[in-house]
């Protein structure tokens, strides 16, 4: 498999990559314009990047092969996620191997915004010898505002909190619990703005969070706030930092990323002399980039090699232990999803997974995404996978519902799925017996059954009565079809029954019409599993 690395990226991490043997991996020596990488990665099955290089629609149409794109950072706006998604490749960041550079950043940004520091520093270097221009202010009981809880904006608030600062925080998804074990205080933002010294960000980029610290938060703000950004450019509105520091509502910035970067020359924000400024530094150290370069070629490998899914932006994650108890439900999800497909309508506006005992204890979402998996491989074909199943059954208007059920059955944990088109239903439940290696199908709509989910299974209906069974039987035997197992279950004596078999082969057209011309027999199925 072919990993071509198009940003440079710790040799550490290039190191981990080039000692297995099933990799063949390209590094880039500079960054390539779209059209002469294109020809590059066209027989890639990972590409590798930082900030630099844009993972674009047409990069990844002209790489078929593709598989993962891995992030040697945070932010993924120079992948199109998107179309990422629509393809099935997954997108992988490594979200932990820049937080202690970036929160060291920040709260040196911070210290040099409170005693004025660079300003100072080139003072002294042109010559001077001012003290008194400046003085500075204490970080000792002051409030910091911090917009974003996470790895990051944990780290600042612990580091603040050792100064001797009140720390109030707002972070919508924070659950109260994490807050206090932080001491923090969580507040929402109209409660944080008046009260803060300082303010820093510590967000990711979204509809939500883009230019949310703008002109209308720096009026709800003390005069003489102080703002810092060390996490996406665009969070806080330029102009309206601009506008605030003009007026002396904001005493100060430290930026270190920008809404536009490069930042342009002639950016205003250049000139003011209470601004301080770095070039997107945050991951910038030697442990940082060693550290993400070793995450990412790992994350890469253990997908490509395992199916390990870690850190990615577009797919549930799985860690190696976790992927070890769901991987076989992941097979059985996959299996009755293929088997609904093949018995339930073609067009289904509903499908419903219901995950009981054991089962509900387990990540819902990669069980049900194999589930959707099997079941829409007629619809998307090859290119259907983990990462697209969900975008690809909302492109056909199919609802999917999850269900975790209290209720008792025989078996201690199951998975369930039911196909509805309209008022028609068609269901099928499976379970393990013995052990997860074991799988089997034990419910085929309201009938209980035991059929191995594998090969080829052949469905039908018949009247419940003495011979049919050997007919059956002597019509396969006869065209040369093996019967591995059976199972049959009937409604009542003389009536309706359920025959599923298990065949080494597929029968052949005269074998299907011959059972199909019976009239005890009806639907007539065969089942590719």
């Amino acid at each position: 498999m072919k990993i071509v690395v198009c940003d440079p990226v710790s040799p550490k991490g290039i190191a981990l990559l080039r000692q297995r043997a099933e990799f063949a991996v390209t590094v880039l020596e500079k960054r390539l314009p779209e059209s002469d990488l294109l020809p590059v990665v066209r027989d890639a099955a990972a590409l590798i990047v930082r900030s630099e290089t844009k993972i674009t629609r047409a990069v990844m149409e002209g790489a078929p092969r593709l598989r993962v794109v891995g992030r040697a950072g945070v932010g993924v706006d120079n992948v199109d996620v998107e179309t990422a998604t629509q393809r099935g490749v997954v997108v992988m960041n490594t979200p932990g191997g820049n937080t202690i550079s970036t929160a060291e950043l920040t709260f040196s940004m911070l210290m040099a915004l409170a005693r004025k520091i660079p300003q100072a520093h080139g003072s002294m270097k042109a010559g001077e010898w001012n003290r008194k221009a400046f003085s500075g202010t204490e970080l000792y009981g002051k409030t910091l505002g911090i917009l974003g809880l996470g790895r990051i904006g944990s780290e600042v608030a612990r580091r603040a909190i050792a100064f001797g600062m009140r720390v109030l925080a707002y972070d919508p998804y924070l659950s109260l619990s994490r807050a206090k074990a932080l001491q923090v205080e969580v507040v929402e933002l109209e409660q944080l703005y008046p009260q803060v010294d300082f303010l820093t960000v510590h967000m990711p980029m979204s509809e939500e969070t883009k230019g949310m610290v703008n002109a209308a938060a720096f009026a709800q703000m003390r005069r003489g706030v102080q703002v810092l950004n060390c996490a996406r450019g665009g969070i806080v509105n330029e102009t309206d930092l601009l506008a605030a520091l003009q007026s002396g509502q904001a005493a100060g910035a430290a930026l270190d990323v920008y809404e536009q970067e490069p930042l342009p020359k002639d950016s205003p924000l250049r000139s003011l002399p209470q601004v301080i400024m770095t070039p997107h530094l945050g991951a910038s150290t030697t442990e940082a980039q060693d550290n993400v370069g070793i995450e990412v070629a790992e994350a890469v490998t253990e997908y490509l090699l395992h199916g390990v899914v870690r850190n990615a932006v577009n797919l549930p994650n799985l860690d190696a232990a976790t992927y070890a108890v769901v991987k076989p439900y992941l097979n059985l999800g996959e299996r009755l999803g293929r088997l609904l497909a093949q018995l339930a309508p073609k067009r289904n506006d509903r499908l419903v997974v219901t995950y009981g005992g054991k089962a509900t204890e387990l990540p819902g979402d990669p069980i049900t995404r194999a589930v959707l998996q099997g079941f829409l491989e007629s619809a998307g074909g090859k290119d259907v996978n983990q990462v697209n199943v969900r975008a690809l059954a909302s492109g056909l208007g199919l609802l999917v519902e999850e269900i975790k059920s209290t209720e008792k059955t025989d078996f201690s944990e199951w998975l369930h799925v039911a196909a509805h088109a309209g008022p028609q239903r068609v269901s099928a439940g499976g379970t393990f017996f013995s052990s997860h290696h074991h799988p089997r199908i034990v419910r085929l709509n309201h009938q209980p059954v035991e059929i191995v989910p594998d090969g080829v299974l052949l469905f039908l209906n018949n009247q419940d009565r003495p011979g049919i069974v050997g007919h059956i039987g002597t019509l396969l035997g006869q065209h040369g079809v093996n019967i591995a197992s059976m199972t049959l279950n009937r409604e009542s004596a003389g009536g309706q029954a359920l025959t599923v078999l298990s065949l080494d082969s597929v029968p052949p057209g005269p074998v299907l019409e011959a059972l199909r011309q019976d009239p005890a027999i009806s639907n007539v199925r065969v089942v590719r599993l």
